[in-house]
């Protein structure tokens, strides 16, 4: 009885978080707006915690971007912090770096304010830029839904962005020692290999995005 009263209590906060703890599926549709895979990405450019704006074209030599909609609070973005960083330090050597941007709506979220994003970026050391997407209009272009929501995109012969995946990181965002389906590395390693990406779409679990109120 215990065991029960403890898993409602946890599925009841996680309610109120606004997170979603189903498991990801090839068979829901990423979104119905914004980018779906084999859509070009138009580039963005964003306030970095260095203060510094930042852009996909201002890296030349990339091959292509982890694009990551994540943020401070939600406890999925923050249990998947350091597999995020696991996977910018081994594929932005191979060409595709990740680029984090936090979308939640200040008003909505005190706590992922441009401040506390620099904070969080100076405590986890992030080797990548961590940007504030104020407007949330990156986020709606993309069609992000959660946090952390994936994208990966494949710079394309004439400099275009191409999306190559879209979905989760992998399969058990409670312990990375349990993991058994490695979405985005899978994606990445046919990448870098020039091979087609064989499962493009994954169901984005985590917090919803907190939206600014119209």
């Amino acid at each position: 009885m215990r065991k029960i009263n403890l898993l409602v209590l946890y599925t009841c906060c996680l309610l109120l978080l606004g997170c979603d703890q189903g498991a990801a599926t090839t068979a829901e549709a990423v979104t119905d707006t914004g980018y779906q895979v084999g859509d070009t990405a138009t580039d963005f450019r964003l306030k970095n915690v260095d203060g510094k704006m930042v852009s996909m074209a201002d890296y030349k030599d990339a091959k292509g971007f982890i694009v990551t909609f994540t943020c401070n609070t939600c406890p999925y973005s923050v249990a998947y912090e350091d597999r995020i960083i696991a996977l910018h330090n081994k594929y932005a050597p191979k060409g595709y770096p990740v680029i984090a941007i936090n979308p939640n709506d200040v008003e909505e979220s005190r706590k992922d304010s441009y401040a506390h994003m620099r904070q969080r970026a100076k405590e986890k050391n992030f080797p990548f830029p961590y940007l504030h997407d104020e407007t949330q209009e990156t986020a709606k272009a993309y069609g992000a839904t959660r946090t952390p929501h994936l994208y990966i995109v494949q710079k394309q012969q004439d400099g275009e962005f191409k999306v190559a995946y879209i979905g989760t990181i992998d399969d058990n965002y409670r312990a990375p020692e349990k993991v058994q389906k490695r979405y985005a590395e899978t994606a990445l390693g046919e990448l870098v290999a020039n091979k087609t990406v064989s499962q493009a779409n994954t169901k984005a679990i985590g917090c919803t995005i907190k939206w600014r109120e119209s």
